[in-house]
């Protein structure tokens, strides 16, 4: 999978949803940015990349924030 070819989409995708003249291109445009931030979030957990949480957007605020507490919490045991 060739990883900045799904960046370059999904940035494509978003630039054709803010020009866009009508609604119903703008939310074809913002479903297609949803489903590439998706795939690219798919693709960094495989991978392990801690920026996975940051493309999905299923990713919430608590599991943001439980990440970042699970962090302090490692670095106050060393």
């Amino acid at each position: 999978m060739d990883l900045n070819k799904l960046y370059s989409d999904h940035q494509a995708a978003q630039m054709r949803a803010d020009t866009a003249i009508s609604d119903g291109f703008r939310d074809r445009c913002l479903s297609d940015a949803a489903r590439l931030a998706d795939e690219i979030a798919q693709f960094q957990t495989t991978l392990g990349a801690a920026a996975a949480l940051a493309w999905t957007a299923r990713a919430s605020k608590d599991a943001l924030l439980a990440s970042l507490n699970s962090a302090r919490t490692a670095g106050q045991g060393s």
